[in-house]
Formats: structure tokens, C-alpha cells, sequence
């Protein structure tokens, strides 16, 4: 498959599912936008699993203890107001 950047092969994954379930296709061109889906189905999914890895490196611990867990846009947000006010409190 040619280099596409991910949201354009997501966008066309969506453009594909939905010619397909309009149902106005023939046998032969539903087949050929199957397989294009597919494609662009595996392209997609293998780019999200390098990034789920590069986000697991970089979240390594100090003692090189890989952390995984889920991202929380929350909890991030929450660890910010607290670093803050640690920070302002030892002002």
C-alpha cells in the first residue's frame, strides 16, 4: 500500500462503509471496496499499535519498568492541579 497518512486512510474507510451500506454497488465493485477496506483496515490498526508502543516507552518508569495503562484525559488533568498546587504551596 502506498504511504498515506492515517486520517486520510481512516477517512476513506469511512467513505468505503458507507458506499457499501447504501447497497447500490454491484457484486464486483462491493467486493473491490471490501478488500480496499480491508487494506486500509490493517494499515490503520498497525499505525495505532506503533503508537500504543512509542506511548509505552515513553512512560517507562526510572527503574525501567515499563508502566501501561489506560490514558485519562482526566487524570492527567488532575495530576496538572496537583503538581501546581504542590508547587505553589512550597512557595
Amino acid at each position: 500500500m502506498e504511504e498515506i497518512k492515517f486520517e486520510e486512510a481512516m477517512s476513506r474507510l469511512e467513505k468505503i462503509v458507507q458506499e457499501l451500506e447504501e447497497g447500490e454497488k454491484s457484486l464486483e465493485d462491493s467486493l473491490k471496496l471490501f478488500e480496499e477496506g480491508i487494506k486500509l483496515s490493517k494499515f490503520c490498526s498497525a499505525k495505532l499499535e506503533e503508537a500504543k508502543r512509542k506511548i509505552e516507552i515513553l512512560t517507562k518508569t526510572h527503574q525501567e519498568e515499563l508502566v501501561t495503562k489506560p490514558f485519562s484525559l482526566e487524570e492527567e488533568l488532575e495530576g496538572e492541579d496537583s503538581n501546581s498546587e504542590n508547587s505553589n504551596s512550597t512557595e
